[in-house]
């Protein structure tokens, strides 16, 4: 009798098995991704190094519908991360990682984050600085850093490094593709517009970027991470205030063709028009592709990683000297602190020494 239970038993899990959609039961490629950051394959060290820190920030997602799940952790916590690091201090490091921190040094708060990695105890000023200043792109160039991508354009606006793959293909590791007909792969860029008042798409979007005067746009890039079962994996800094996985429906060719793209005519969501609460409905407009093993060959190396760790923290010497510790931050620029004056005092910046030159974006 009990046998004859559990076979009737496994017949209905079967048949219910049979009836939920292939969807549901698609993997997470982070789990095991994030340990081969030392991956010879280069499209895998850049999944790897997105993933470990969708894996760190405790594996928030939007999945498949545009549902957001809640975020463990927020960008300008003091709450530690899964690797030891408090959330602030994390994306402080992705600026300073990326060379890019030098490029903001006429923000509010940005001094303050040079010895994030050195100096111990909370940062107001360095907080501040990573509440007001979009950090997406920098989180896709720290990446695009730690994995070694040659001939990446590092910036802290994702429309730069967009705009130097479609005017000067021939020197970017990536080429620029209409998302709608792409095949995402893992080191692809998927990316949106972020104009409420406007529609791009790829035509506008490459209007824009061929524009002699190189406007700004406000845009932002997820990095492809895997895809499985019909569902392509992404990773975004900066998404729900922290590293963010995101879920997008493939078609039956593994293609974008599914994307669910804003229009002006959109609900606003709300209670009363939940139907129109979708965080993947955006105005999807590039999708940048990375080249094969032998056309990267063709380009510059990448440069070696910034550290951020370890570095010794600024010297504080006696009252009567006027001696000065200074410290290179990316872009050409340093911050230096005269006698008693450390830039995680939280003095928002105004007690540090001017830069050396004009801030200026890195090449």
């Amino acid at each position: 009798m009990v046998r004859r239970l559990s076979l009737f038993a496994l017949l209905l899990v079967s048949a219910w098995l049979s009836l939920v959609p292939k969807t549901a039961f698609a993997a997470d490629p982070c789990p095991l991704l994030r340990a081969q950051t030392a991956s010879p394959d280069l499209p895998t060290r850049i999944a790897a190094f997105a993933c470990k820190e969708n894996q760190d920030w405790y594996r928030p997602f939007i999945d498949a519908d545009g549902r957001v799940s809640g975020t463990p952790v927020y960008e300008a916590e003091n709450s530690r991360l899964a690797d030891g690091n408090e959330a602030w201090r994390k994306v402080a490091h992705y600026w300073i990682e990326s060379g890019l921190l030098g490029s903001a040094m006429g923000r509010n708060g940005a001094s303050d984050c040079a010895y994030a990695g050195a100096t111990p105890g909370v940062s107001p000023g360095c907080r501040g600085f990573v509440i007001d200043t979009p950090w997406s792109a920098a989180f896709v160039s720290w990446v695009m850093r730690e994995a070694g991508v040659p001939g990446f354009r590092y910036a802290s606006s994702h429309v730069d490094y967009t705009r130097a793959a479609y005017r000067e293909p021939a020197q970017s590791p990536y080429y620029v593709q209409a998302p709608q007909g792409g095949r995402p792969a893992p080191g692809d860029l998927l990316c949106s517009v972020r104009m409420a008042s406007r529609i791009f798409g790829f035509g506008e979007l490459a209007t824009l970027l061929s524009l002699p005067e190189g406007s700004g746009l406000a845009m932002h890039c997820d990095i492809v991470v895997g895809s499985s079962d019909g569902i392509a994996y992404l990773v975004g800094g900066n998404v729900q205030q922290a590293v963010t996985l995101r879920m997008l429906r493939l078609d039956a060719n593994g293609g974008l063709s599914n994307l669910q793209q804003r229009t002006l005519a959109d609900a606003e969501c709300s209670p009363d028009a939940v139907e129109a609460c979708n965080a993947n409905r955006l105005d999807w407009a590039v999708l940048l592709k990375l080249k094969p093993a032998e056309q990267l060959a063709q380009l510059p190396p990448a440069p070696a990683p910034v550290s951020a760790w370890g570095l010794p923290a600024p010297a504080t010497p006696a009252a009567t000297t006027t001696a000065q510790h200074c410290r290179d931050v990316g872009g050409g620029q340093q911050v230096c602190t005269t006698a008693g004056n450390s830039p995680n005092s939280g003095d928002s910046g105004e007690n540090a020494q001017p830069p050396t030159s004009p801030p200026t974006t890195p090449p």
